[in-house]
């Protein structure tokens, strides 16, 4: 199963993305981050729908889509990881995880993932979200393996 996380924004030096750096390269899945951006400055609604495109073309065709949103379903890391290994254990190729810009995500792209997931109600910025995702990525594969690494 190959992972990609796709995010509005471009992540710069600093300890986010060294945290991000430190889980994703614990990973032992196949992992691509891919940073998008529009330049141009566009109405909220406009570049809403604008980014969600950008996010959609930038997942692998057929990929599973996770949408990232604080109106989504609240897992606890356990939960997460048995989505995971399910999905792991039915084959599917590709798990395109979707982090959206300042005004989070439009409802189209929500309407086309498979799960929208949400870190809790409070908004984190974006680039923390990308390094705990990638932190409950190693803790749900972990997990997966039975290591005590999910008690700490």
């Amino acid at each position: 199963m190959k992972i990609t996380i796709a995010a509005i924004g471009r992540a710069g030096r600093g300890p986010e993305r060294d945290l991000y750096d430190h889980y994703a390269s614990r990973i032992r899945w196949p992992l691509v981050l891919r940073e998008l951006e529009e330049k141009r400055k566009l109405p909220a609604a406009e570049l809403m729908r604008r980014e969600g495109e950008l996010l959609l073309a930038a997942a692998p065709r057929a990929a599973v889509l996770v949408a990232l949103d604080r109106r989504g379903r609240q897992m606890d890391s356990e939960a997460f990881a048995r989505r995971l290994g399910r999905w792991r254990d039915e084959s599917v190729s590709d798990v395109a995880f979707l982090i959206g810009g300042a005004d989070g995500h439009a409802e189209a792209l929500l309407e086309k993932a498979s799960l929208v997931l949400s870190f809790g109600a409070m908004t984190w910025p974006h680039q923390l979200a990308r390094a705990m995702l990638a932190e409950q990525i190693y803790r749900s594969q972990q997990l997966l393996a039975g290591h005590p690494y999910h008690r700490a």
